[in-house]
């Protein structure tokens, strides 16, 4: 299966001068767990709730002064529309990712997570094992 079957078009984004405040309101309105950030249409960061956990509750950062730039992955793992499902899995278990941004040139196109896969693959052994291993990667 190609991962375009299967990421999410209407990725939720912001902007990187958006506060961590602002970042975890449009998080919970959404009901997800990360957001990409874009300066003028192109993937600059990625906001994750381990972001917001690690950069700005756990050292204690008021979440209306600390802008999403500050905070962000800047380094993000990216995937192509035409990759294959059990490829997108291997590079987020290689990564240690569980959020994959799926890029199209330089624009973002959509986004598959790791609940993505395990939904769409409860047949396929080999993506299965490979969604367990990353599912567990912090024990590795």
């Amino acid at each position: 299966m190609k991962i375009h079957k299967l990421m999410v078009k209407d990725v939720i984004t912001l902007q990187t001068d958006a506060s961590a405040y602002d970042a975890v309101k449009l998080m919970n309105k959404n009901r997800i767990g990360c957001l990409v950030a874009l300066d003028n249409g192109k993937i600059v960061g990625i906001l994750t709730e381990r972001d917001l956990l690690e950069r700005v509750l756990e050292k204690c950062k008021n979440p209306k002064e600390t802008r999403v730039s500050e905070i962000m992955t800047r380094q993000v793992i990216v995937g192509k529309p035409d990759m294959q499902l059990v490829e997108a899995t291997r590079l987020m278990f290689e990564n240690k990712v569980k959020k994959l941004p799926i890029v199209e040139g330089n624009r973002l196109a959509g986004l598959v997570t790791l609940t993505d896969i395990a939904r769409a693959t409860s047949v396929d052994k080999k993506t299965l094992e490979l969604i367990e291993a990353l599912s567990n990667m912090h024990m590795i």
